[in-house]
């Protein structure tokens, strides 16, 4: 791994849905600017490869369970506190899509499990940092969203539905947070990771050909625009939404 800058040096993050993909990538950036990590998924193998990538039990802890469990959010917090001190960055990165077709044949119970894990769960983390002490002590948040929450994305809508909540409560939160926490959001397009394969597998450079940019998003290309947001460089941010998508949106597309 690669010195860190020293940006987030004494900082502990807690990154959710981090085993893989756009989680481990920002884990891996948020250390490698020199803060330590607990990092949540549901698998516990993965997770622990995670942990040794990043540099062992003096860079990261791993709780594994479900975005969707309070018993498994307060544990993660309290873990995390154990190991490095107390969560004042917290990612929001966790998220599901059980579903795919038109919302008239959506099944509700799957509607729900959505909602529970991408919208619920994003507020139940924060609910549980901020009654941890962030509330008193300050820190950041970063939730991460997606394009398809900015406008219709056949085939995925309720999970667009899903990240548009999202959007608002970064928003909401924001507000109710300040002074002490600031609160924002990434919003990717097509990032190139397992849970986006349906989107780009197969057809990769046909799907790239509608970004401006000429390419997929990577994992790295997100992690950098958190690794920013929770930074210094970032502090008179809050209840934003950073795009990040190659410009497809300015091309009139909004898959994500």
């Amino acid at each position: 791994m690669n010195a860190h800058s020293g940006r987030l040096d004494g900082r502990v993050a807690l990154v959710t849905g981090a085993s893989r993909g756009i989680g481990l990538a920002v884990a891996r950036r948020l250390v490698a600017e020199g803060a330590t990590v607990g990092l949540t998924a549901r698998r516990p193998e993965a997770l622990a490869e995670a942990v040794a990538e990043l540099g062992g039990p003096t860079r990261a802890v791993a709780v594994p369970g479900r975005a969707d469990d309070a018993a498994h959010r307060r544990a993660a917090v309290r873990r995390v506190a154990d190991a490095f001190g107390p969560v004042d960055i917290l990612v929001n990165n966790v998220g599901i899509n059980p579903v795919h077709g038109s919302l008239l044949d959506l099944d509700l119970a799957a509607a729900r499990k959505l909602l529970d894990v991408n919208l619920l769960g994003t507020l139940g983390w924060v609910q549980e940092v901020c009654a941890a002490g962030m509330i008193v002590r300050g820190g950041c948040i970063v939730n991460v969203t997606s394009i398809a929450g900015g406008a219709p994305s056949p085939g995925i809508a309720f999970y667009g539905v899903s990240k548009a909540a999202v959007d608002h409560l970064t928003a909401c939160l924001a507000v109710e947070l300040a002074p002490g926490i600031r609160v924002n959001a990434v919003a990717p397009g097509v990032v190139k990771t397992r849970f986006a394969a349906a989107l780009h597998e197969g057809r990769e450079e046909e799907a790239a050909r509608a970004y401006p940019l000429g390419r997929l998003g990577v994992p790295e290309d997100v992690a950098g625009a958190v690794a920013f947001l929770a930074g210094p460089d970032a502090a008179w941010i809050t209840g934003r939404v950073l795009v990040l998508d190659g410009g497809v949106t300015l091309a009139g597309r909004a898959t994500g």
